[in-house]
């Protein structure tokens, strides 16, 4: 049906009736279960699936928490990161019977707010709370974007639900590629972690782990770095894909780590209008279309040049987590109220592109982040500042003359991303963006300002489990959880992943 009429209840209504030939002052009430846009045409309509009331009463589905249980004297299970793989994992074991003990290296939600101006306005990094580490994760203040491909993984629409439970509004449940938003997730989290202290869980934060006990072939427990010593026989390792001095501990302790391949690239910042013509191919999208996404993918030679976390009417943010690097991410409120467009453009990489880092170890493709990060502050100043191109400038190779303002708070600098990027990489964006104004007309313009570098699209490297057990295949009760151990990609693939490895702690302490 077209926008207008999906908006619109009324309409709603008579386009049924008209439709289904049924009675008008029959249907009591319709309630919509799934709502997508389809602009694939010219014309562009609103895909509904919904339950149509017929002469009987509609009653609203009760959503509500699990019978969580006091767990304030249970057997402990400590989780080493309170992003959405720590949080649901917490939340499982006292649904399960269990106390979780968190620790989390950064602030509360709260706090957090003061160091994220701290490297939006005065370029300081804190290496323990910033875009990534934190209470929520990083999630939490970059977007908060639930969509999953990872369905087969696990009950996504429980992880949609318990959200709601705590405070999401209801349309995550109706929304093709659902989204709270990172204005919304805050006071989400803070509930979270209510509800996780009210049932006898416990919760510390500033506290970043910095040694594991092992004993023989089994966890005893985890080092602080305050000197403080948790002990338990299971330890549910969600610290996320930035907590680089956590790989490298396990690399020291020689528990096994993999290199794992990732996608580097940068992030292009549009005006919304641009895309929303493109997409929605019209001058003005109106009042009852939402701020148009994109999602494109291209092979070049061989490899994929593809947008990644793309946010409609939202902010580049600077995404550091430790002094002397720039990383960019982008994030949206949940009306995704802003007149620019953002999304990161990253090329695919393998095994073989980390070869000048093989003394690394496993430890690679975490070097070949580090020399694209360092290289981008190098050339900007020494700042948070990023260095930045206007896109067909960088089509074309050459140094943008002028730049205009951006959403990235830091401000912007004029470089060559071409000398921050490695060539491949930059070679493959070149032909990667031509292609893509193929596809999308009008996409390759010096309207659009390219950022540099996006880096942490997921993990560079995966800490290998028992598929049965999801314990290390090594070190007995030792679980690698989430995106950080390779096992996840977003907010709910994370949160089901937490779910799993608590689950799975659960089961073995009933041995």
């Amino acid at each position: 049906m077209t926008p207008e009429i999906a908006a619109n209840g009324a309409l709603l209504k008579r386009y049924i009736s008209d439709e289904k030939n049924l009675p008008h002052e029959d249907i009591v009430h319709i309630h919509i279960l799934k709502r997508s846009v389809d602009a694939r045409q010219r014309d562009i309509y609103i895909n509904l699936k919904v339950d149509v009331y017929i002469n009987q009463p509609y009653i609203e589905e009760t959503i509500s928490l699990p019978d969580y249980k006091n767990v304030s004297n249970a057997e402990e299970v400590i989780i080493v990161g309170m992003g959405p793989a720590g949080l649901f994992a917490a939340l499982k074991l006292i649904e399960m019977g269990l106390k979780p003990v968190i620790l989390e290296r950064g602030k509360d939600v709260k706090e957090r707010i003061k160091d994220l101006k701290g490297i939006n306005v005065d370029h300081i990094v804190n290496e323990d709370s910033n875009y990534c580490f934190g209470e929520g994760g990083a999630g939490t203040y970059s977007d908060g974007k639930l969509y999953t491909r990872s369905k087969k993984r696990g009950d996504v629409d429980r992880i949609l639900k318990l959200l709601v439970a705590f405070g999401a509004v209801r349309d995550i449940l109706v929304e093709a590629h659902p989204h709270i938003g990172t204005n919304k997730l805050p006071p989400i989290i803070t509930t979270m972690r209510e509800c996780v202290l009210q049932h006898g869980g416990e919760i510390y934060f500033n506290t970043r782990v910095t040694d594991f006990i092992i004993k023989g072939d089994q966890i005893k427990g985890v080092k602080t770095k305050s000197g403080d010593i948790f002990t338990s026989n299971r330890v549910i390792l969600a610290t996320g894909h930035s907590a680089r001095d956590i790989f490298e501990i396990l690399q020291n302790l020689k528990i096994e780590i993999e290199c794992k391949p990732l996608a580097v690239g940068v992030r292009v910042e549009h005006p919304q209008s641009l895309i929303d013509s493109i997409q929605y191919n019209c001058e003005d999208r109106g009042e009852y279309l939402p701020p148009s996404p994109y999602s494109i993918s291209k092979q070049v030679n061989g490899r994929g040049v593809y947008s990644f976390c793309m946010c409609p009417g939202g902010v580049i943010a600077p995404c550091a987590t430790k002094p002397g690097e720039i990383v960019t991410n982008g994030w949206s409120s949940s009306r995704r109220a802003r007149s620019t467009a953002n999304s990161g453009i990253v090329v695919e990489l393998n095994m073989a592109d980390f070869s000048p880092f093989s003394e690394h170890g496993a430890l690679a493709a975490v070097a070949f982040q580090q020399s694209i990060e360092k290289r981008a502050w190098e050339l900007a100043g020494k700042t948070q500042t990023a260095p930045a191109q206007r896109l067909i400038d960088f089509v074309e190779g050459k140094r943008s003359a002028d730049l205009p303002d951006t959403s990235y708070s830091p401000g912007i600098t004029s470089v060559q991303i071409s000398e921050v990027l490695p060539d491949f990489i930059h070679d493959a964006l070149v032909r990667g963006f031509k292609m893509f104004d193929e596809s999308m007309r009008g996409y390759l313009t010096n309207d659009a300002v390219v950022h540099a570098p996006e880096t942490r699209t997921s993990s560079p490297v995966r800490i290998p489990r028992d598929r049965q057990t999801y314990q290390h295949i090594r070190i007995k009760g030792l679980y690698p959880c989430g995106e950080g151990a390779g096992y996840a990609g977003g907010i709910v693939s994370a949160a089901m992943d937490g779910e799993k490895c608590a689950a799975a702690c659960v089961l073995e302490s009933e041995r």
